[in-house]
């Protein structure tokens, strides 16, 4: 009998790099690589896994803190690569992967669901300021696992297609006021608070408010800036206004921090 669900770790997670695995007894994918291909290799073995054993990279959007050891990795140990037209189209154009055989690249388009052996993953667009980001649902048995961080909001539409998931990495960005005190030029403060920025710690406990479920059982905090939030601020933000909305935290599901240079443990759900 094989084996129910899947398996996944959260490689490195914050504003310096990215790096999501997951595995089935028949395949074994990255989502994302933004880190060199030697960090994502020690990553790797921080939970007992290879880069020789990866079958593909998915990617995101074209930024580097997501694709800066795609290139390397693909060359290295013959990976194909996937992502959607407009992102490959820039990709290509500002040459930001490097020499790539054709036969590794890959179109998988916004909006729809891929099947990779025994996984199927669903891509859903998302706002943000690169060319045409999208993130992921991976499902397989009966179980899915959400990836959504680089978003500057989330839509009625979205919060639906994420909704009732066992488990998600959602995006807690920064505290609004660490942010507006801190040092960052003004422009930049303003990119990060837009609709196409990245969700603060507010609005990723508020996306979960809509989006949790019966199923759900993990919420892992994802993409932390280090100049404008802490880890702790951000975990209490969410469990406490989970709790004011009634959800069982702690005993319904848990919350787990990210980092952004050492893994999760491989977790099956």
């Amino acid at each position: 009998m094989s084996e129910i669900g899947f398996k996944y770790s959260i490689l490195a997670s914050g504003s310096t790099g990215n790096c999501f695995y997951i595995e089935t007894p028949q395949k074994r994918l990255l989502i994302d690589a933004g880190l060199t291909g030697k960090k994502v290799t020690s990553l790797l073995a921080e939970i007992n896994r290879k880069p020789e054993d990866l079958d593909a990279i998915l990617v995101t959007h074209e930024h580097s803190d997501h694709i800066k050891g795609v290139g390397v990795l693909a060359r290295k140990y013959h990976l194909d690569i996937y992502a959607n037209e407009q992102t490959w189209k820039v990709m290509d154009e500002r040459n930001m992967l490097g020499k790539v055989d054709v036969s590794q690249k890959h179109v998988f388009g916004r909006g729809k669901t891929l099947t990779f052996g025994d996984l199927d993953i669903e891509s859903f667009g998302v706002s943000h300021d690169a060319v045409d980001p999208q993130f992921y649902r991976m499902m397989k048995d009966d179980k899915s696992f959400v990836m959504l961080t680089d978003t500057g909001y989330v839509s009625d539409r979205m919060a639906s297609l994420i909704e009732n998931a066992d488990g998600y990495l959602i995006e807690s960005n920064h505290d609004i006021e660490i942010l507006r005190s801190g040092s960052y030029p003004w422009t930049l403060k303003q990119r990060i608070l837009t609709d196409k920025g990245h969700l603060s710690n507010e609005d990723g406990s508020e996306t979960m408010i809509r989006t949790i479920g019966n199923r759900t059982k993990h919420i892992y905090l994802g993409h932390l800036s280090k100049e404008n939030n802490i880890k702790e601020l951000a975990h209490m933000t969410m469990e406490n206004n989970l709790m004011r909305a009634d959800f069982g935290v702690g005993t319904d599901f848990s919350v787990h921090d990210t980092s952004p240079d050492s893994a999760t443990p491989l977790t099956r759900i």
